[in-house]
């Protein structure tokens, strides 16, 4: 296996700043073997008190790398990295990965940036995306990285991304916007405005989500009403991780030209929040 460092090929990593204090760096271009999809990833992300609620390679799953877009089945390739589900076959080990290449900076500030890249696989661009991250100061114990992407199939004809679930894997639909958070001793609770806990979450849609460690919480909130119809991938027994599934039942169609835009915006805190605390900062996270 091949280890995982903290060189890229680039010193162009942008740090994000709430008042001066650094919440985030983004790697623009890691280093990183071709099994395991490279991409651009945020790590480490923390609290305002310095808190790190982000895992980067770990041992459960090497290919988890802090926050960004990954998804498992493009046309057929893997950019989430690591083995791909096969129908009728299982994970299996294929020659089928891709890659998101940086591409450049638009607008580069200490609060955020747009980003140009390119989802390249077997030498052919398949998807273009524009990415916007923005910190954003909520309290004196809370902020929110606001990230949307929008994914446009640059081909001549339609293509379509799938998940594990959509290829017979039930319960699998991850792929699109994800956060490998931090791993603790004990799970983190998981909690919407109406429901707790993992088996009652998983694949529901909900406004927003919380994922609540020992000193920490993040509660993830859907900033459109495209994106909150997707429904949440969630993992807390076996590692804590949360996403928004883009392919949930079916595979996603998407025509030549066409863009799919996806917005989570995410509150990172400092403390184990309740039920009220994180409904009021997911409110006032995604307001206008």
């Amino acid at each position: 296996m091949t280890p995982l460092t903290n060189r890229t090929n680039s010193g162009d990593c942008p740090v994000l700043r709430i008042a001066g204090r650094p919440v985030g760096r983004y790697i623009t271009r890691p280093e990183l073997p071709g099994r395991m999809s490279p991409r651009p990833y945020l790590h480490p992300v923390t609290t305002l008190a310095g808190t790190a609620v982000t895992e980067r390679g770990p041992a459960d799953h090497t290919h988890h790398l802090g926050v960004g877009v990954a998804v498992p089945d493009v046309e057929g390739f893997n950019f989430w990295g690591g083995r791909t589900f096969v129908r009728d076959q299982g994970p299996t080990e294929l020659d089928n990965h891709g890659a998101q290449r940086h591409a450049g900076f638009q607008l580069r500030d200490p609060d955020g940036f747009v980003e140009e890249l390119r989802w390249v696989a077997a030498g052919n661009e398949l998807l273009r995306e524009r990415r916007t991250v923005a910190a954003t100061a909520l309290t004196d114990s809370a902020w929110a990285l606001d990230f949307t992407f929008s994914l446009t199939n640059i081909t001549p004809g339609p293509l379509s991304i799938g998940s594990p679930a959509t290829n017979g894997r039930p319960g699998a639909a991850y792929g699109g916007f994800f956060w490998r958070a931090r791993k603790e001793a004990g799970a983190p609770r998981v909690f919407t405005a109406a429901a707790e806990g993992e088996e009652e979450i998983h694949g529901t849609r909900a406004d927003w989500l919380a994922l609540a460690g020992a000193t920490w919480t993040l509660v993830f909130a859907g900033a459109t009403e495209r994106t909150r119809r997707d429904p949440w991938f969630v993992r807390a027994a076996e590692y804590p991780g949360v996403g928004s599934s883009l392919a949930h039942e079916e595979r996603l169609p998407v025509a030549a030209g066409e863009t799919v835009v996806r917005r989570i915006v995410t509150v990172v805190a400092d403390g184990s929040l309740g039920r009220g605390e994180a409904a009021a900062l997911a409110r006032t996270a995604v307001s206008p």
